[in-house]
């Protein structure tokens, strides 16, 4: 079948359909979310039921980008930097030099059973290339599953995890786009390769904080008629600090993803909103890409390769990223349990796909081979570590049972997200100054967030839009007791003693 203006949209509705049916199915199977995409699309692809003709590297590349661009952004807007902050260093260290070690060790190793075992013939560059394509790590299909088992983790797992997951892909981009430069230009100056390195990855870095900080203030001092405007402003500032970064040399990637953690611990206007939107964009932009994955892959022509993509796939879950996880992390104090669970958790999702995506369109030798290991690599890792996350966690010892407790005030559960946090409610009399001003006027300290306010017996979750009326109760939270008596002189507010 050929895509046309006629039949696209009704052939996309319908993928999208089954995807979303089969996304649902995993929860109860246990199967990672990014199988079933990627098996729906290659049902319908060249070689499947409806036999659509899709072999365009190049469109594929950019639908990967554009999802990327928004996948990492929702992901960092719902980074909490209070659970970050403690694990900092060794969310960076395993995101930097535990991505190099992976890429490495995994490139050593192609490049040998290429060339001893089987008959491809790889060069150390191009078997390097491969090793940097499959050296990020993809959270989306682990977290979904534990989930689904209600399976926490200990000893700050989970944030190490989710920070190092979202932090890794601008590394392996950056690789990726090294070794690929080599492949095709041998000659070319290593000084000059390395200052590329360290350039975009700095400069990602920066720029990713001060679009961050831009975006903060756009935010709060833009005035738009209507609320769904701001989903698409912040689109817009997605897109452009990318973009930028880009063309000033930083990689796009990693300054995403800083801009929406530094964005996503700030208060602003209908922050809710956009929260809300940008995760139901995310998951449209997952399934587009798995399907888009799915179609360009040939299953035909990956059949052949089992043998050796299986061989390297298993090296890469038993060897390359347990020697990256517990060389990077031998600087911190971690238990035996947590550094082989972390090693554990290196599944590979669509990001190398999409990156096996850059040697075909640059047209090197070896292009298709690398497109079709990598994309078995990535199927094999999520249905073998995707489908025994739950199990190793219970062997090592690092599970704990999820409990959800049933608070009908939102009040108190504010608190349990936040047992650190004071919370005070302060009452707005009548005839006060703040009466009819909208929150984000009011000379609030930094420190403190209005969480919500008891308006005639209901809690209503507020933004920067909302006004103040009359007899309404702030509901304060902050980790400084002094804080509240500063918001006391400062706005005359009474205190609600309960």
């Amino acid at each position: 079948m050929n895509l046309t203006s006629e039949n696209i949209l009704l052939v996309g509705s319908l993928l999208l359909f089954l995807s979303i049916i089969a996304g649902k199915t995993s929860y109860r199977f246990g199967v990672p979310t990014l199988i079933l995409f990627l098996g729906v699309g290659m049902l319908a692809g060249s070689d499947g039921i409806l036999q659509i003709q899709f072999n365009n590297p190049k469109l594929a590349q950019f639908i990967g980008i554009i999802s990327l661009n928004f996948i990492l952004f929702s992901g960092g807007m719902e980074t909490r930097w209070a659970s970050v902050k403690p694990i900092i260093r060794q969310g960076v260290v395993l995101s930097t030099l535990g991505v190099l070690f992976t890429a490495v060790t995994l490139g050593f190793f192609v490049w040998y059973v290429t060339n001893h075992w089987f008959d491809l013939n790889f060069t150390l560059l191009e078997s390097l290339l491969l090793g940097a394509i499959v050296s990020s790590t993809d959270a989306a299909a682990v977290f979904s599953i534990l989930r689904s088992k209600s399976l926490g983790l200990k000893d700050n797992l989970r944030p190490t995890l989710e920070f190092e997951s979202g932090s890794n892909d601008p590394m392996a981009n950056v690789l990726t786009i090294t070794f690929l430069t080599l492949v095709l230009l041998p000659d070319q100056n290593i000084w000059e390769l390395v200052f590329m390195f360290f350039k975009q990855i700095i400069l990602g870095g920066l720029l990713g904080f001060v679009f961050g900080k831009i975006s903060h203030r756009i935010f709060n001092k833009i005035n738009l008629s209507f609320e769904g405007l701001y989903p698409v402003l912040a689109i817009a500032l997605m897109f452009g600090t990318f973009s930028a970064t880009e063309a000033l040399g930083g990689n796009g990637f990693l300054a995403i993803y800083v801009c929406a953690v530094y964005l996503g611990n700030q208060n602003f206007i209908h922050k809710g909103s956009v929260l809300k939107m940008f995760d139901g964009l995310a998951w449209l932009m997952q399934i587009v890409l798995f399907l888009t994955l799915g179609l360009l892959v040939e299953p035909s022509a990956i059949i052949p390769l089992a043998g050796i993509g299986l061989l390297i796939s298993l090296f890469l879950m038993m060897f390359a990223r347990p020697i990256s996880v517990f060389i990077s992390t031998m600087p911190f104090k971690m238990t035996f349990a947590r550094r082989s669970y972390i090693s554990w958790v290196g599944l590979r999702g669509a990001v190398p796909i999409v990156f096996a995506t850059y040697p075909l369109l640059a047209g090197i030798e070896q292009a298709s081979v690398i497109f079709n290991i990598v994309f078995f690599i990535s199927v094999s890792s999520v249905l073998i570590q995707g489908t025994t996350l739950s199990v190793v966690a219970k062997w090592l010892g690092v599970a704990t049972e999820e409990t959800c407790e049933n608070i009908d005030n939102p009040a108190d559960a504010l608190i349990s997200e936040h047992p650190k946090a004071v919370m005070n409610e302060f009452l707005i009399a009548e005839g006060s100054h703040l009466i009819n001003k909208k929150i984000f006027e009011l000379d609030f300290p930094k420190d403190a967030i209005i969480a919500m306010i008891k308006r005639d017996d209901k809690y209503v979750t507020p933004n920067g839009s909302t006004i103040i009326q009359a007899n309404d109760n702030l509901v304060i939270l902050s980790e400084n007791q002094k804080v509240f008596d500063a918001i006391n002189k400062r706005l005359s507010l009474r205190l609600v003693e309960n």
